[in-house]
């Protein structure tokens, strides 16, 4: 039985998730601040919309709320998610 946490950079496109945690030290300040001040933080609700072109996983486009966000995979790997 797997207990590691899931990753938003895990989450299959179209699939919903709740971000549960947050690991800003990975992060550098700049970044934290400006994700944060997109909303994504712990406790909000985001949807994978699309991947990279061309098959990579780079960038990764979010849903929070009505806004679509476009993340790089290192910040989607700091969030760990409930995928439900």
């Amino acid at each position: 039985m797997d207990l590691a946490p899931t990753t938003l950079d895990r989450i299959a496109r179209g699939k919903r998730a709740t971000i549960t945690r947050v690991h800003w030290e990975d992060l550098a300040p700049e970044e934290a601040k400006r994700l944060r001040a997109l909303g994504l933080d712990v406790g909000a609700r985001v949807a994978v919309a699309h991947r990279g072109v061309f098959g990579t996983s780079d960038p990764i486009a979010l849903m929070v709320g009505r806004m679509t966000i476009a993340v790089r995979k290192v910040h989607a790997s700091a969030m760990e998610v409930d995928p439900s």
